[in-house]
């Protein structure tokens, strides 16, 4: 089976759209699966990927923010507020937005429901909070690493994406 990623203009409903509207960096992956998903799926399919396991490895070990299996399963059914780095920001019935720690970065999360199936939509926001003279900037930290991001958020997007049909599998 083959996933078909792309980077829509973000939908307006998005909460994603207040740090498009305040200048900050933000961007939009999506995809289609052939089942209905709920958003309680796609966050638990997301932080429970190998590829997302990895990070909160490296989390665990280098930032002393472990998680686990059970918490990324808390955290998609709103049973709690926090999971490894980040806290939740705001959160509707079909969409979750979470900032880390340090309130540098957001990840979002969408469900959309198709003809076919539904719609699952990544994205992300980096804040422009270094002061210049000329007004606030994204740190060159977080500039340097924007390709290796785009790059690491369709990974996981598409390991989500499986990880979605594993799940409504098992469910049927």
């Amino acid at each position: 089976m083959s996933f078909s990623l792309h980077t829509p203009p973000l939908p307006e409903n998005a909460l994603l759209q207040r740090f498009v509207d305040s200048g900050d960096y933000t961007d939009c992956f999506a995809t289609h699966v052939d089942c209905i998903v709920g958003l309680e799926t796609f966050i638990e399919a997301f932080y429970t990927t190998t590829v997302f396991k990895a990070e909160r490895l490296i989390l665990g070990w280098l930032a002393s923010m472990p998680s686990t299996d059970s918490e990324a399963r808390q955290i998609a059914r709103a049973e709690r507020d926090a999971f490894a780095a980040w806290n939740m920001f705001e959160r509707t019935s079909n969409q979750l937005l979470m900032m880390d720690v340090r309130g540098q970065t957001c990840s979002w999360f969408m469900v959309a429901p198709t003809a076919t199936g539904s719609q699952l939509y990544f994205g992300s926001a980096v804040m422009r909070n270094q002061e210049t003279p000329d007004g606030p900037r994204m740190k060159w930290t977080y500039k340097v690493l924007l390709g290796f991001h785009r790059l690491y958020s369709r990974v996981l997007l598409r390991a989500a994406s499986k990880r979605v049909l594993r799940i409504d599998a098992r469910s049927d």
